[in-house]
């Protein structure tokens, strides 16, 4: 109950911490700062950031998750180390660097931005893929075996149920880490939120500044938040 409450509450909290921000900006915004704290403007720019996390966060899934499974089935565990090392070196590179030769491919634009963001957000959802199914109890396995199940059953009706709070936390951690590191975007012209964080130390406007850092740390805890909710959502029942 209590558990439910807050995840009821927390939207609330964060809405009403956004508006306030919102009107923070308008309130004292002054000469070239109205049309950049525009209400319009700050809905473009979270739209950006939000398709720049949301896109580089699902491919990150739809290669990882699958990567992981693969490293796990018998005969192909080996590839479970140099898997990691590469998704390891996704995320020990600087964003800064990936994004420079992403660019040197790509050239400037969204493209760039997401080849960068999906390659820092790789490792988690990577890493708890393989964790995940490795931790399911190797009885429970042969049981479903035993029944009859196919390789595929087992792994769709058994393993992947009980894996799946650790992967969903993997996915979790990717997007929030996506959410500040999407900020860097703007060097590369994909625009978000990190547009009015650099406006801001570009021309000494505090309340630009701190406008674009609040609003991407709101946006990090709201994704947060639904990641946590859809986790609760499709947890096994009596999990």
């Amino acid at each position: 109950m209590k558990r439910s409450l807050h995840r009821m509450v927390t939207p609330l909290i964060l809405a009403a911490a956004a508006v306030v921000v919102v009107v923070w900006a308008h309130q004292g915004a002054a000469g070239a700062e109205v049309g950049v704290l525009a209400t319009g403007k700050l809905a473009e720019r979270v739209r950006e950031h939000l398709a720049l996390c949301a896109v580089s966060t699902a491919l990150a899934v739809l290669a990882a998750i699958p990567a992981g499974i693969a490293a796990t089935r018998p005969g192909l565990r080996r590839l479970a180390p140099p898997l990691l090392f590469v998704a390891n070196v996704g995320q020990s590179v600087p964003t800064v660097a990936v994004l420079a030769l992403a660019f040197s491919v790509t050239g400037i634009g969204f493209r760039t931005a997401v080849i960068g963001l999906w390659a820092y957000s790789l490792l988690p959802v990577l890493r708890n893929t393989v964790a995940g199914l490795a931790g399911v109890d190797p009885a429970t396995v042969e049981a479903a075996r035993g029944m009859g199940m196919s390789p595929a059953q087992v792994l769709r009706r058994v393993e992947l149920p009980l894996a799946w709070p650790v992967v969903m936390a993997g996915i979790r951690t990717a997007a929030v880490v996506n959410v500040g590191t999407a900020a860097l975007a703007t060097f590369v012209g994909a625009g978000g939120l990190g547009e009015l964080i650099t406006i801001g130390l570009d021309n000494q406007r505090d309340r630009v500044l701190y406008t674009g850092a609040a609003l991407t740390a709101l946006l990090a805890l709201t994704v947060d938040w639904a990641l946590g909710t859809l986790a609760e959502v499709t947890r096994r029942p009596g999990r």
